[in-house]
């Protein structure tokens, strides 16, 4: 009798089982799979700002991606990274707008085959050094600013110049050759207030303005400005000149100013 009742249940369970394990491994085939996606370990954005190793550096950078390129102009001003070097321009660039960043030295590679360069303003940066022929290779440069770095010295000059200005620096008469000028027969304004000079350096006829305040500068001559041996010459393109906050003493020196148009403008004891 009891196996009777055993057979029974068997027969009647056993399907039951079956039909539900198939159904199971059924509904396990139809499961969709999930995808195993491997996210790559970025830094954080705070990691990528604060870590030297994974933000780029400025030189790493193509210049236009760092700087603003727009018709010939390039605009390279307090850009971050920190530029410490002058970088590589695009060859019809005639305008370079570099400052307030901390250029520390300009070298003969900086500009070289740049023949559209008409203006470079690297102001504000922390300039001491320029090689000797860093400019003297672009026939079109016509206004150079060095403003407000630590310059000791001044580089050969293209004879294009228009306008240099060198406010601000550490120029001293043994960087700045008497002749350094002479030959730029283009020059218009020339900028070397709150330098450390003791003497003015020749200075070529096409001058208009000219700028050496808060220097060093001891005396002055009857040729420093005019022609000693004539009192026939007249210095017609001379509009200003500045020599307050300087040691000289200009009321000793009646003679110095007689070709000039106006007298030295600003306050003198």
């Amino acid at each position: 009798m009891m196996q009777l009742r055993t057979l029974i249940l068997t027969s009647v369970m056993l399907p039951w089982i079956l039909s539900s394990a198939a159904k199971d491994e059924y509904m396990e085939v139809r499961k969709p799979k999930k995808d195993i996606v491997n996210f790559p370990d970025y830094a954080t954005p705070q990691d990528r700002d604060t870590d030297p190793a994974v933000a780029p550096k400025a030189d790493e950078l193509p210049t236009c991606l760092l700087c603003v390129c727009l018709s010939g102009s390039v605009y390279c001003e307090e850009v971050s990274p920190e530029m410490s070097t002058v970088p590589a321009l695009p060859k019809e660039t005639a305008y370079l707008y570099a400052r307030f960043n901390k250029i520390t030295k300009i070298s003969n590679r900086d500009f070289a085959d740049m023949a559209t360069l008409r203006r470079i303003d690297l102001s504000g940066n922390l300039i001491a050094e320029i090689d000797d022929g860093a400019f003297s290779k672009l026939p079109n440069l016509e206004e150079l600013i060095l403003a407000e770095n630590r310059l000791t010295k001044l580089p050969i000059l293209p004879t294009t110049l228009v306008s240099l200005n060198a406010n601000f620096n550490k120029l001293r008469t043994q960087g700045v050759k008497a002749t350094a000028f002479k030959k730029l027969t283009r020059l218009a304004y020339l900028y070397l207030g709150n330098n450390e000079l003791t003497a003015v350096p020749q200075l070529p006829e096409s001058l208009h303005v000219v700028h050496l305040h808060n220097n060093k500068i001891l005396s002055i001559t009857d040729e420093t400005f005019c022609k000693g041996n004539t009192s026939y010459y007249i210095r017609t393109n001379m509009d200003e000149v500045r020599l307050d906050g300087n040691p000289v003493m200009l009321s000793k020196h009646p003679n110095s100013f007689i070709c000039l148009h106006s007298l030295p403008i600003g306050w003198y004891n």
